[in-house]
């Protein structure tokens, strides 16, 4: 029990697997991942600009030094997540999909988040372009890239087959919490990208927020369901907009326009 007065100090990192550790995001940063692997560590995910400094120090106490990082992966573009970057992209290589590289590189502000999280990122690189089917092999560890667009166009998971893990981002969280459909995003490709993790052997979720989960292949289930409801909730909507008085005559008044 706590002493009145005394300081609760949260935990910053665990490992929940062996030589894979979870550290904890703080505030409304995401949480990272370390992977401790026979022949190269990856970081997965860094966190928000000003939460740099905490990542660092739960890496010490598993005696990881940033420079000991061979690999940076970003599960998506959003600034909870990549934000670090500037910092630990100094030393190690950063890996991202095509689409979140392109909205990195280019500060796109609307898509990064930044001002929903009252934040700010320097400018940086991506060296890396990661495909679907490519496969980072570390030893011990080898993660598969899956192109899971829907909460934005450049989501990514990392699964491990071997193992059963399943490092999702924002895609899907425990209890089957979906991350929402941001910008870039679309929901119908958010639903396919969900059945085509359903489709794997999932045995254990690591998400980019929340707990983590030994329930991975029902949370993916109820996140499936989650999005068919939010689906049938948007056609409901759409036909209420179409039926309106004006519609859509004025986009398609506009097309007619520029065709004459």
């Amino acid at each position: 029990m706590d002493m009145p007065g005394a300081e609760v100090v949260k935990k910053r990192i665990a490992e929940i697997y062996p030589s894979v550790y979870l550290i904890y995001g703080q505030n409304r940063s995401a949480h990272a991942y370390l992977i401790k692997g026979d022949a190269k560590t990856v970081l997965i995910d860094s966190c928000l600009p000003d939460g740099v400094a905490g990542v660092v120090d739960a890496l010490a106490e598993v005696g990881v030094a940033p420079e000991d990082i061979d690999l940076v992966l970003l599960t998506h573009e959003h600034i909870d997540h990549a934000g670090g970057v500037p910092f630990f992209g100094k030393k190690s290589l950063v890996a991202a999909h095509r689409l979140a590289a392109n909205k990195l590189t280019l500060q796109d502000e609307f898509v990064l988040m930044n001002k929903a999280f009252d934040s700010s990122a320097d400018a940086f690189r991506i060296d890396l372009l990661l495909t679907e089917g490519a496969v980072i092999d570390l030893g011990r560890y080898e993660l598969h890239v899956i192109h899971t667009p829907g909460h934005c166009s450049g989501a990514i998971c990392f699964y491990e087959p071997n193992h059963r893990l399943l490092f999702s981002g924002d895609v899907v969280m425990a209890t089957g919490i979906v991350g929402g459909v941001l910008q870039s995003g679309n929901i119908s490709d958010y639903i396919h990208s969900m059945r085509r993790l359903a489709a794997l052997r999932v045995e254990h979720l690591y998400p980019g927020h929340g707990k983590i989960s030994d329930r991975a292949e029902a949370d993916i289930q109820k996140g499936i369901e989650r999005l068919e409801t939010l689906l049938d909730e948007s056609k409901m909507l759409f036909k209420v907009v179409q039926n309106s008085q004006h519609g859509f005559d004025h986009i398609m008044r506009s097309l007619r326009d520029l065709n004459r």
